[in-house]
């Protein structure tokens, strides 16, 4: 006989929590150890409630991950790049979860030379992750990164691209990245603080030593910042760069020695952004020095690099974000957002050419690609959009002639891009702000106001979530949804005003332009509050906690996925990884006013007694960005608040971090799961 689980109750244990003669009481405080058995045994129990209550959709959910994985090209590869000699390629093949990294010599009709089979690195590990590929300058050494936990904290390694051997050296406890001086023997490396996981260190190690006989080059000390370190484009400089959210500072060392001083190329001054490139006998600096809100691009000769040096090179304006450039030998490449929408500028150094890339929708993403070459008429862009499939394309700028070098493959015989239609509407957010949004949906769905519909938002750190094509969302498209990117504040989809306007003291912005973006949707029959559903991860998660407090009677679901709920206490722990490098974003509540403003929003903090949407809240116990214990703790606060019948679950992955899975078919399983719980509440079965 079956046993039926009974809904999990977790504990109270209040612990007091006193800070600006406040007082809060966290009885679910005792969930952050990690290592406790009591603690663990929680998480088993809410995932058997979850398996138990769910198993009615366990065949569907089995049959939708089969339907989003027929529709991958199983045995697919990138396209090549070359680089200094050699076309890199990565490629999966059919049934396996992870991608092999080859090259070829000279030559795409070359022998395959393979560098790792991320496959066979996997084996035994429940995670996998490979990062920061970094090739010597003579090509015969690769250095490499690995996590098979999920918390980003990496192992360095070396491997012998000659004999395949992986060298003894092998460095704990880093962000996976280095890159190499260019005697091929030297390389450059960061460190993560332990507890913290901050990057705050950067080390030169010499092949063949031990980490004891690494040295260490500099030390971040400021722990609102982070460091990384690479390699110019131009092969001629190493480059620290110390980031904060507002700030950036970066040395230089030319590459060819290696054991000399790193020199300061612009000493932080709070509040100054930039970011350097470095091209012949000049540096271009991206910036928004002197009140350039939208970033500016100026330039400084290599050897006289402080701000009194700095020349315009494109001026500020303020309808026209400046995101990222590309340098080429004849060309400058500038990425560009206007009105929301990506714009690709060529300029020749000459200045006898200066145009955009032509794009006629509103729905689409347009970026670089992999540009490594400076030598090269050839600018290689991607290009999608909500109805169209991705494209990775080769632009002759001097011919002003394009090459389709791979088009995403649909491998369903039944999808017709012509079936559906995309859109670009508005809705007016409470303060008379027009807030963005990106439609798709099929043609012959009815706008009668009973079509469900999935709105997603993200809305932090300037991060901005263009519309994209998703083979994966054909799954809920196909059954009747809708699905709407809302460009909320917090992001940069509008400029950088759009961020200033969605942080700090203004992050409210975020959340009441998401709940305007709902009524707006509902108001022009879109949906109903009985089919609409809400989805974000993280900083989305966040979103997603307080629009359930704030106006749960608008949806009928929400996903909240790795969710940042617990606000307060995680900006008060500064032993937390990546708290104090972000008071920048949210504000620092060790300030009473900043205190105030995040605990008036803070979903852990204003979870109160009323109903709730059916709820799916997934986490993994090794996330490093969002503690496991955030979401576990809030809902366990929502069972005890909840006045409803509806469906609570939280989904623990035991294996995984912030990312979730980390083998590209066990992430469609997570995918499969979750638009198996919308179905399932619109009653949607096959």
């Amino acid at each position: 006989m079956k046993t039926t689980l009974e809904v999990p109750v977790a504990r109270q244990i209040p612990k007091e929590l006193d800070i600006h003669n406040d007082i809060r009481i966290d009885n679910y405080f005792w969930l952050n150890q990690r290592e406790d058995q009591n603690v663990l045994d929680y998480l088993h129990a809410e995932n058997e409630f979850y398996h138990q209550e769910t198993a009615h959709t366990k065949g569907f959910e089995a049959s939708l991950f089969e339907e989003m994985k027929a529709r991958i090209k199983e045995d697919d590869a990138s396209v090549p790049y070359k680089y200094n000699g050699y076309w890199y390629i990565v490629r999966y093949e059919k049934g396996k979860d992870y991608p092999i990294y080859t090259r070829k010599q000279g030559t795409l009709d070359a022998e395959e030379e393979l560098l790792f089979d991320c496959n066979q690195m996997a084996e035994g590990h429940g995670y996998f992750r490979l990062v920061g590929l970094s090739v010597s300058p003579d090509n015969t050494m690769i250095a490499f990164g690995m996590d098979t936990i999920g918390r980003r904290q990496y192992r360095l390694q070396i491997k012998s691209l000659v004999t395949g051997e992986v060298f003894s050296d092998r460095i704990e406890n880093t962000t996976g990245s280095s890159t190499w001086a260019n005697d091929n023997s030297t390389l450059f490396y960061t460190k993560k603080d332990e507890q913290t996981l901050r990057s705050n260190e950067v080390f030169k190690h010499k092949i063949g030593e031990t980490e004891d006989n690494d040295t260490l080059i500099f030390t971040e000390d400021d722990d609102t910042f982070g460091v990384a370190v690479y390699k110019s484009k131009s092969r001629k400089f190493i480059i620290i760069a110390c980031y904060s959210t507002l700030t950036n500072e970066f040395h230089t060392l030319n590459a060819d020695t290696p054991d000399d001083r790193f020199k300061i190329f612009q000493k932080r001054i709070r509040g100054l952004e930039y970011s350097i490139s470095h091209f012949e006998d000049r540096f271009y600096i991206l910036t928004n020095h002197n009140n350039a809100t939208n970033f500016k691009l100026m330039k400084t000769p290599e050897n006289e690099t402080g701000i009194e040096n700095w020349v315009e090179v494109i001026v500020h304006r303020d309808d026209v974000l400046l995101e990222d450039i590309d340098i080429f030998k004849d060309y400058l490449v500038v990425s560009e957002r206007s009105n929301g929408l990506n714009q690709i500028r060529i300029k020749r150094w000459d200045e006898t050419k200066d145009y955009y890339l032509p794009f006629d929708n509103e729905t689409y993403t347009a970026n670089t690609g992999t540009n490594v070459d400076f030598d090269t008429e050839i600018l290689r862009y991607s290009y999608n959009s909500l109805t169209n499939p991705s494209s990775v394309i080769d632009f002759n700028m001097r011919t002003m002639t394009k090459e389709i070098k791979k088009e995403q493959e649909v491998l369903d015989p039944n999808f017709d891009k012509n079936k559906y239609t995309s859109e670009r509407i508005w809705a007016t957010a409470q303060d008379g702000t027009k807030i963005p949004m990106s439609l798709v949906r099929r043609k012959d769905t009815k706008l009668d106001g009973n079509a469900p519909l999935l709105q997603y938002a993200y809305g932090s750190y300037g991060s901005t979530i263009d519309p994209y094509f998703s083979t994966i969302r054909l799954s809920l498209l196909d059954r009747g949804f809708i699905y709407v990117i809302a460009h909320v504040r917090g992001s940069e989809y509008l400029g950088r005003d759009w961020y200033e306007n969605g942080k700090l003291h203004k992050k409210k912005n975020t959340f009441t332009d998401f709940i305007d973006c709902s009524k707006h949707l509902i108001a022009q029959n879109y949906t109903s509050p009985e089919h609409l559903y809400a989805m974000g991860g993280s900083a989305g998660g966040l979103v997603m906690g307080v629009i359930i407090n704030e106006a749960p009677q608008l949806y009928n679901g929400v996903i909240a996925a790795v969710p940042f709920v617990d606000v307060v206490t995680t900006m008060l722990d500064d032993s937390i990884p990546l708290t104090t490098g972000e008071y920048d974003e949210w504000g620092n509540p060790n300030n009473k006013s900043d205190y105030d403003y995040i605990k008036s929003y803070s979903p852990y903090d204003n979870v109160k007694k009323q109903s709730f949407p059916n709820m799916l809240v997934t986490t993994g116990l090794h996330d490093s960005q969002v503690q496991y214990w955030e979401p576990a703790k809030w809902v366990a606060k929502l069972r005890t608040y909840k006045q409803d019948s509806n469906k609570l679950f939280l989904l623990t992955n035991m294996e995984a971090g912030h990312g979730g899975a980390s083998g590209r078919f066990e992430a469609l399983k997570e995918d499969a799961q979750e638009f198996a719980f919308l179905l399932d509440l619109e009653g949607i079965t096959t």
